[in-house]
């Protein structure tokens, strides 16, 4: 007799007409055989890494950067196809350096963790400026390409110091859109190339252009891009009292555009740059103040991510007849900046359609640039100019790959061996007509197999209990046991696994904010185990108390990820995903929603060591300290109230004086740690029983990372 049969047989009998005997003519449904329902177990099934290359496609978004080892782990290629096989990094042997206890050798560093690759930013820029080099060389180009680097997509100081040293043999520069990024750009520049640009776009006021001008008085090759018509009047004047011959760019606002997310920027109705009526005002402007000579750029963007090469090649070319209008008019003009828009593919498909991919390599995008401007300078009897491109997201995407671990899943696992005949036999009871009619022919459909209506009836059961329950006439015993019944009867019919919710130490916010806000996709992936089967799919949910805190999309159009049972792999550690091709814009855009800050942060090069990689800089993420002073508290202040609050109610304790100090200790420590989880051993509370029945406290540090400190002395008194 079939499981979910007998446990009904006992208490109650079917409704008339319904036999107990199976129906020869329907198949046995095998998950009735033995009470359990089937598991999507990988057990035994053959599965290999390349298996999993291809189910997350990382051949695609990855190369030639990632692949998965023989081992099962993501493997870094930091020369990309130069990458000798004895080179390649394990990603996660990586993590375990950076994470591992400084007992065990490692740095001690709690994740979420950002892993920087310099090599790769170096390959990146290399690529690049070798793409345009071949285009210039095989069209018979009449001038050179120099790229710039736009510090908005990650400021931070290492990544654009290494840009301006990586760059410096190919004129490479950077733009700046604010005050604060012409500053740092001013600053790294002067360790660069001398003919390397300072191109300064966004909004500007007096200030911002005087420091451009003061760019250009220490010998900086800084060019001030107009981005309204109101500007020049300030440049005109300001460069007059400093005495400085200003170098000017004007941003055009093209007709072209593209239609996705990312082509909202581009166009008419575009948020920036001038019209052709504001660029013939500014040019008259220059020519009555004597200045038409310094009018020598020409910006453009059409727009982030541009999907193909025809609609690149439709807005340089629209953007190349206002440069020979302007050369036409006088303008001293020698450069054609043609913006961001080269594409990251984030989902390997190499697709024309998508926000997420784009149809062609750096190489078809050097060559689409360089001959669009070609031709029409050609037509028009122009000298070719100095082609830049402000390329921010192709450079910095790959280097930075952010890990982070799942801490727990939601449960799938249903049984019915909790299900008594004295618990069902009450559980029925408490019925009414209606519910207790659909029990008894779930039980009876059950018996002979009838699948569908198996569902049928168990959907009616379940509502009319919940219906019961919300009256108040069905206690929530037995609504639970309603629910496994149900549970049981769906999984036993071969129902499709439900979605898991894997819980991830992570905030989206912080680290995946482009996600939330718009929904960009990125690939995540496990970093190892990928030699085992996925047996289940998930979402994956963030620490934050905010509903929109998972990530529920992912590339390929999949509502769910393939991933791992945790704890399967039986070394006992942890389940570590990456997020890759985020090195732009997520760290500059990240927030502090529930205090979570920043991830820490590891910088990894190639060497000759046995792992092949060394660590040369590593950081620990802002502490519950660091975020509270960024909402103006005063975690000192706060210390001090709480320790005070410690001294009034452990009046009582045997040992006043050590419980006070153990537990300062451990409130000092808490601030000094990062907001996310750790590790129950490396808890900074611990309670231990004492003689009189209370609790003392003390500080684990066995997994603490140095913290960045000067002021370990603000807090030193309550560790003695």
């Amino acid at each position: 007799m079939p499981a979910l049969g007998c446990c009904v047989d006992a208490t109650v009998s079917p409704p008339l007409g319904y036999a107990f005997s199976r129906d020869s003519s329907l198949p046995a449904p095998e998950f009735f055989t033995s009470g359990v329902p089937p598991t999507n177990s990988a057990a035994g099934s053959h599965w290999s890494p390349d298996l999993s290359s291809a189910l997350y496609g990382v051949d695609g978004w990855g190369a030639p950067y990632f692949s998965v080892n023989s081992n099962g782990d993501i493997s870094v290629r930091p020369h990309g196809t130069d990458t000798l096989p004895h080179q390649e990094i394990d990603l996660l042997k990586v993590v375990k350096k950076a994470s591992d206890p400084k007992n065990s050798g490692g740095l001690g560093l709690q994740l979420p963790l950002v892993v920087r690759f310099p090599d790769v930013l170096k390959n990146r820029l290399e690529s690049l400026q070798s793409a345009f080099d071949l285009a210039v060389h095989s069209q018979g180009y009449g001038a050179h390409y120099q790229g710039v680097y736009p510090v908005k997509c990650n400021q931070d100081r290492f990544v654009v110091e290494d840009i301006v040293k990586f760059g410096s043999s190919f004129r490479f520069g950077l733009e700046a859109g604010s005050k604060p990024e012409l500053l740092l750009a001013m600053s790294c520049l002067c360790r660069g190339s001398a003919e390397g640009l300072l191109v300064c776009n966004g909004f500007k006021d007096a200030e911002y252009i005087s420091l451009a001008l003061v760019a250009r008085k220490l010998m900086l090759n800084t060019v001030i891009v107009l981005e309204q018509e109101e500007e020049l009047d300030l440049v005109i004047d300001i460069s007059r009292k400093m005495a400085v011959r200003p170098v000017i760019g004007l941003r055009a606002k093209l007709r072209t555009k593209h239609s996705g997310h990312f082509g909202s920027t581009s166009g008419e109705k575009g948020k920036f740059g001038l019209t052709t009526t504001q660029i013939v005002r500014v040019v008259k402007k220059l020519e009555e103040s004597g200045m038409l000579d310094c009018l020598q750029l020409l910006h453009f963007h059409i727009g982030s991510q541009i999907p193909s090469t025809a609609l690149l090649a439709d807005g340089v070319g629209e953007a190349a007849q206002i440069y020979c209008e302007l050369i036409r008019l006088g303008a001293g003009m020698k450069f054609i900046d043609t913006g961001g828009g080269l594409g990251i593919d984030y989902d390997g498909t190499k697709s024309c359609d998508s926000d997420v991919s784009v149809g062609y390599g750096i190489q078809e995008y050097a060559s689409t640039v360089v001959q669009a401007v070609q031709y029409v300078c050609d037509r028009k009897g122009v000298k070719h100019p100095v082609i830049c491109s402000e390329s921010g997201r192709a450079i910095v995407s790959h280097h930075s790959i952010l890990i982070f671990e799942a801490v727990s899943a939601s449960s799938t696992h249903v049984s019915s061996s909790h299900l008594s005949s004295g618990g069902l036999q009450s559980m029925a009871e408490t019925l009414n007509e209606d519910a207790l009619a659909d029990y008894r022919n779930l039980s009876a459909a059950a018996v002979r197999g009838e699948y569908e209506t198996c569902v049928l009836y168990s959907d009616q059961l379940k509502q009319r209990c919940v219906d019961q329950f919300k009256e108040g006439s069905l206690g929530i015993e037995h609504l639970a046991a309603v629910d496994s019944i149900c549970d049981f009867v769906s999984k036993a019919m071969g129902a499709a696994d439900p979605i898991r919710t894997y819980h991830v130490n992570l905030s989206i916010f912080t680290s995946i904010p482009d996600f939330w806000a718009f929904g960009q996709l990125f690939p995540i992936v496990p970093i190892h185990r990928l030699d085992e089967k996925p047996a289940v799919r998930g979402i994956l949910s963030d620490l934050t108390c905010d509903s929109d805190g998972k990530v529920d999309k992912f590339i390929g159009g999949e509502s769910s990820l393939p991933l791992h049972e945790l704890g399967s792999n039986g070394d006992g550690g942890g389940y570590y995903l990456g997020m890759f091709l985020g090195g732009a814009y997520e760290e500059a855009l990240g927030g502090l929603h529930n205090l979570f800050g920043g991830p820490s942060v590891v910088r990894v090069v190639q060497s000759d060591s046995a792992h092949s990689f060394a660590m040369t800089r590593s950081v620990p993420g802002p502490s519950c300290a660091d975020v509270l002073r960024a909402m103006q508290h005063e975690p000192e202040l706060m210390f001090e109230t709480l320790k005070h609050r410690a001294e009034e109610f452990l009046e009582q304790e045997e040992d006043k004086g050590l419980a006070i100090a153990s537990l300062a200790s451990s409130l000092a420590q808490s601030f000094h740690n990062m907001p996310y989880l750790v590790a129950p051993a490396s808890c900074c509370f611990t309670a231990v029983t004492a003689n009189n029945g209370g609790y003392n406290y003390y500080y684990s540090d066995e997994n603490a990372a140095d913290s960045a400190t000067g002021e370990d002395e603000i807090w030193s008194y309550c560790t003695a």
